[in-house]
């Protein structure tokens, strides 16, 4: 197997190259970047494949989901990974890779630039049974801009998914919170605005004031 010690070097400096000049942060000397929009991350990942060397995956996480860890909810590029040889060979790849990256979070951003465009998006995905965070985030979105007659059909989606493990009965307890209070904007708001806060404590992300709603 090749030596993995120059791969994570590499993609490091090609990442600081391209990445760096539009504000993400690399995740400790990981290979996630993120993309810091207070109740959201673009998320950046140059995924490891078995032996040494990198793909990519780039995607939105919203932060309602209070979680400790990153995660993809909506996927924007994904790259087969490109094998490690000798720096020479993979350095280019590596630049190429930094550089899509780049590409693909600007246009992230452009796609999402504020709360009722994230509520268009998520609410105009065709609806597929067993995908039960389609419907929740979806929900959470409609609540925010006001569409509370949406938002309780999407939470009605999840409360008609099987339950079949335990993280989906407490996706549909919060559910069902919010379904009762989706009217109310002001409390989806705050229920919403207590989330992101944990989730990006649990994160080790910097508290910031949050204009959700």
């Amino acid at each position: 197997m090749a030596d993995r010690s120059p791969v994570l070097r590499i993609i490091t400096s090609a990442a600081r190259e391209s990445l760096q000049p539009l504000g993400l942060a690399q995740r400790g000397r990981s290979r996630l970047w993120i993309d810091d929009h207070g109740w959201w991350l673009g998320v950046v990942e140059f995924t490891p494949p078995r032996t040494a060397g990198s793909g990519l995956q780039i995607g939105a996480m919203w932060l309602w989901h209070d979680v400790d860890h990153l995660a993809f909810h909506v996927d924007a590029a994904r790259t087969s990974p490109d094998l490690f040889r000798t720096e020479d060979q993979f350095t280019p790849l590596a630049l190429e890779l930094a550089r899509r990256a780049a590409a693909e979070v600007t246009v992230l951003r452009e796609k999402f630039p504020a709360l009722p465009d994230v509520a268009r998006h998520l609410t105009s995905r065709p609806v597929r049974r067993g995908f039960l965070w389609d419907s929740f985030d979806s929900g959470i979105a409609a609540a925010l801009v006001g569409q509370a007659d949406t938002a309780r059909d999407h939470f009605e989606r999840v409360l008609r998914e099987d339950a079949l493990a335990p993280w989906m009965v407490e996706a549909q307890e919060r559910a069902r919170e919010l379904h009762t209070i989706a009217a109310d904007h002001d409390a989806v708001t705050a229920w919403v605005t207590r989330a992101v806060d944990s989730c990006r404590s649990k994160l080790g992300l910097e508290p910031v004031p949050l204009a959700i709603g």
